[in-house]
């Protein structure tokens, strides 16, 4: 079946699993979620011009219409399909995984080699078993080096990603207290993150792990026939750093040492990662009338926002002397550990000079109330984000240094109109 979807995924425009954002020529794989069935759409995918329709619900295949595909599971079809187109090009594929900071790493290293190769890299945040299998099948035959970003939330997902991508490189970022809930211990953080090197070892690969990470030394240590490539923050220096956060050095470190490995000039290196400008609420600095923001609020938890809040707060204020002032939102997924680490956080707030601390989300709250001291009187907290936003158009606030953190799902970003 793999090989017949190979003939038409050649002849197609493309893979699409949307029927409304489907490209003319399009294969549609019709897949199944927990609240929807792409089968449903496979005719209307069909009649907006798809050349295909991959279904593994066969009542809704039409009789003699040989535009649609019958499979045992659809998605598995697309990961098999992916795995083959992707063995097909023969090109490096360089994996990223981590608990903090993978899509910036990818970002950036995916401009400094794009300085001398065709570079095709995730796009966006598709970095689950849906989002791999589309990275790997948009890369074309022009395509000449692969960077593929993995996303997890469980121990196994890395190495099922790996299979579908059969990474020739990787790299770990770090490993840090992100989805407890789906992992259920930092140990099991660093098994699941490990799984990209264990593909690596048993598959004559290259991971690029820094020295000045004891963790991923270990952890590379521990698996034999593993190539490893290593470096040091030092990579950075002679580099402006075009991100807020003295933790994104490792992330420019990191791409840096990248492309020396592949050739890539050192003045181009350079180049590559100064022009780059964030825009996805990763580490941006905006600039308001009234304030200066520091916009770090795609994702959360409790590593990434220790390093944020720490470096925030010790980021000297000068040359404009704002008072600094800090918007923190929930961080998810972490299940029986939410208080514990919810109230970690706010035992480092009491502890730095920040002047002003707003809390949102029923995890904070809950971990304020379970604080056997009076709360800090810098503390406001806001259930809701539409709950902060009514108090800051009631109170507007100026001439401050904003730090904005916090999980995806509250749309934090939605304050900035108002800061």
């Amino acid at each position: 079946m793999t090989e017949r979807l190979c003939d038409i995924f050649l002849r197609s425009a493309g893979v699409a699993t949307d029927s409304r954002e489907l490209k003319p020529g399009a294969m549609f794989f019709a897949l199944r979620g927990a609240a929807f069935d792409g089968n449903r759409f496979a005719a209307s995918a069909l009649a907006n011009g798809a050349s295909c329709a991959v279904v593994d619900d066969p009542q809704v295949a039409v009789a003699n219409d040989e535009r649609y595909v019958v499979v045992d599971d659809v998605l598995a079809a697309l990961q098999n399909l992916a795995a083959h187109h992707r063995q097909r090009l023969g090109i490096p594929v360089l994996a990223i995984t981590g608990s903090n900071g993978k899509t910036t790493t990818k970002e950036l290293v995916a401009r400094v080699l794009g300085m001398r190769f065709d570079v095709f890299s995730t796009c966006g945040n598709l970095n689950n078993h849906i989002g791999v299998p589309l990275t790997l099948l948009a890369m074309s035959g022009e395509t000449q080096f692969g960077v593929v970003e993995m996303g997890a939330s469980a121990v196994g997902e890395i190495a099922v990603l790996c299979r579908i991508a059969a990474p020739d490189f990787g790299i770990i970022t770090n490993i840090g207290l992100a989805h407890l809930e789906g992992f259920g211990s930092a140990e099991g953080v660093r098994r699941g993150k490990g799984e990209l090197y264990d593909w690596l070892a048993a598959h004559g690969g290259t991971a690029f792990v820094p020295t000045d990470d004891a963790v991923l030394a270990e952890m590379a240590r521990e698996r034999t026939g593993l190539r490893v490539s290593d470096y040091s923050t030092a990579f950075a220096e002679g580099i402006m750093n075009p991100l807020t956060g003295d933790y994104n050095v490792r992330n420019i470190a990191t791409a840096a040492a990248v492309g020396r490995y592949f050739g890539v000039l050192k003045e181009d290196v350079r180049r590559a990662i100064e022009s780059y400008s964030p825009d996805n609420h990763r580490s941006q600095l905006v600039d308001t009338d009234r304030n200066t923001l520091v916009l770090d609020c795609y994702n959360a938890n409790p590593s990434s926002m220790f390093e944020a809040v720490t470096s925030f707060a010790a980021t000297p204020s000068a040359p404009d002397a704002r008072e600094k002032t800090v918007i923190l939102g929930d961080m998810m997924e972490l299940g029986e550990y939410s208080v514990v680490e919810h109230g970690k956080i706010l035992a480092l707030l009491a502890e730095l000079s920040i002047e002003d601390i707003y809390l949102v989300g029923a995890h904070f709250t809950e971990a304020l109330r379970n604080l056997p001291e009076t709360p800090d009187e810098r503390i406001r907290t806001f259930l809701a984000t539409d709950e902060l936003a009514a108090y800051l158009r009631a109170n507007p606030l100026a001439d401050r240094r904003i730090l904005i953190k916090g999980s995806r799902s509250l749309r934090l970003e939605t304050l900035v109109e108002l800061l």
